[in-house]
């Protein structure tokens, strides 16, 4: 039996309207349409339009309430025929609708990519996880306290130009590497930095056909940009996530965080690894909580005893309030891949 079965979504017909209370400042949200999208390009043409997509809503749905997005119309994409998992000689196409429950519960998945599986187990609840999409989770924001304030506080990624509370501010759980000034935010997403380890590709939809993202460029740095999140356009839809096959049963995901139960990652760490006695000819490893997206690591011809002294983070600009970040980050990288190996 399928778990979503005891977790029905309630849906608004096509063309009604509802309000809700926003949680910042109190005040009703802006009163939206609804509709229902049938085909891909009825929901291209609804997004072209000014439409914004909504899947599982576990996200959206918290942008709303929080006064971060008050779009006019939304777009329900539900019925779109990109759910399926479907496997290829050289990759598998996983699509953009697949529930994050139902790809973690997918055995070849779990044989062939443990480090795919292991992120999805690992992220949310198992409720959410019933509703959420693979690019709905792609599509989080991040989960910096000032951007999700209740109060209005100057948050650039809210409000460009308004500068950024937290570079000053809290920076705990605050960007190590590829921050700006004007934000020093870290992506939530669990699937992103095992995606990013895999070399998987995102696949989007436009009113001009189709691109492929690779997935450790999907996300973006700040920059003097900080609110733009991605490399989606408005105009555009996520319709698969293709990863390429071989080399990936030696993997391993590692979360760590402030309890084992449904929290983000403090730091984390993604791991495919192929070895060659005591000699790792290639690591690929993806950092999680440490930047505005995955941070991509490559290790080649890396002696075994020399692996902890290897993985540094050169680049890591720390603030103050997480320079431990940077040796939690390294330990995690080694610990992932050691787990991958065993």
């Amino acid at each position: 039996m399928d778990e979503r079965q005891h977790l029905p979504l309630r849906r608004l017909p096509a063309n009604r309207f509802r309000r809700a209370e926003s949680r910042r400042g109190g005040g009703p949200m802006r009163t939206f349409e609804l509709t229902r999208a049938t085909s891909v390009e009825a929901a291209l043409d609804a997004l072209t339009a000014g439409a914004q997509a909504i899947a599982g809503g576990t996200e959206l749905l918290n942008w709303l309430k929080e006064g971060i997005e008050a779009p006019a119309r939304l777009v329900d994409i539900n019925r779109l025929p990109l759910d399926r998992i479907e496997f290829a000689d050289d990759h598998v196409r996983l699509g953009a609708l697949c529930r994050m429950s139902d790809v973690a519960a997918h055995p070849e998945l779990a044989r062939e990519f443990p480090v795919l599986v292991q992120s999805l187990l690992r992220a949310a609840s198992p409720q959410l996880r019933n509703m959420a999409t693979l690019g709905g989770n792609l599509m989080q924001r991040t989960r910096c306290p000032y951007f999700r304030a209740d109060t209005g506080l100057p948050c650039n990624k809210r409000v460009p130009g308004s500068g950024c509370s937290a570079r000053h501010g809290d920076t705990t759980s605050a960007a190590i590497l590829g921050w700006s000034d004007d934000c020093v935010a870290t992506h939530p997403s669990d699937l992103a930095v095992a995606l990013a380890a895999l070399d998987a590709v995102v696949v989007v939809r436009g009113p001009d056909g189709e691109r492929r993202i690779p997935a450790t460029s999907f996300h973006r740095l700040p920059g003097d940009e900080p609110a733009r999140h991605n490399e989606l356009r408005s105009d555009e839809l996520i319709t698969a996530i293709e990863v390429p096959r071989g080399g990936t049963r030696f993997s391993h995901y590692l979360k760590v965080r402030e309890r084992v139960s449904y929290e983000f990652a403090v730091v984390s760490a993604a791991a495919v690894v192929e070895w060659d006695g005591q000699t790792i000819t290639r690591a690929r490893v993806a950092l999680g909580g440490v930047a505005h997206g995955p941070y991509r690591m490559e290790l080649v011809g890396v002696p075994l005893d020399r692996l902890a002294e290897v993985v540094r983070l050169t680049r890591a600009r720390p603030l103050p309030g997480n320079e431990y970040k940077v040796t939690l980050a390294e330990r995690a990288a080694v610990r992932a891949i050691k787990e991958a190996m065993s």
